[in-house]
């Protein structure tokens, strides 16, 4: 893939698509081309992570059992694993390709280089990140009152 494959790769992906072109670019020159093969883990639950990855082709099963072979079924373009490139956090689920898969890895240290280089960028971000928090606690409030009301 060329560079500019990977940049409109990644402005397609919802958490990203909020960054600036030279972001998204940065990004791009800085990620690294990850390749699993059919059944090959990309990580198990719990362990400490410090990336994110970009799907590109193929699909990755998400299980938060820790099994692979159930859970949510990813596909391109998706972000696995937002969070680790914000702060230092856990694994929640095991991440197993279902297929040939590739993807860009995204260290943490050079998303949060590329923010502070970013403000602009950086505050479209936290906006849609704050839009996303809000969005889902307002359906926590409503499983929460549809479940006091049948009680």
């Amino acid at each position: 893939m060329s560079l500019e494959d990977d940049i409109r790769t990644l402005s397609r992906v919802p958490t990203l698509a909020v960054l600036d072109h030279d972001a998204l670019r940065q990004l791009a020159v800085g990620a690294e081309t990850y390749k699993l093969r059919k059944g090959e883990t990309l990580f198990r639950r719990d362990e400490p992570s410090d990336c994110g990855y970009v799907l590109v082709s193929g699909s990755v099963a998400i299980d938060p059992d820790d099994h692979g072979k159930g859970g949510h079924i990813v596909r391109p373009p998706t972000l696995i694993g937002d969070m680790a490139l914000i702060t230092k956090t856990r694994r929640p689920a095991t991440a197993v390709a279902r297929e040939q898969s590739m993807m860009l890895k995204i260290s943490r240290n050079l998303f949060l280089r590329v923010l502070d280089e970013s403000p602009r960028s950086a505050e479209r971000l936290r906006r849609e990140l704050s839009d996303r928090l809000l969005r889902f606690m307002e359906e926590l409030d409503t499983i929460a009152r549809d479940g006091a009301e049948r009680y």
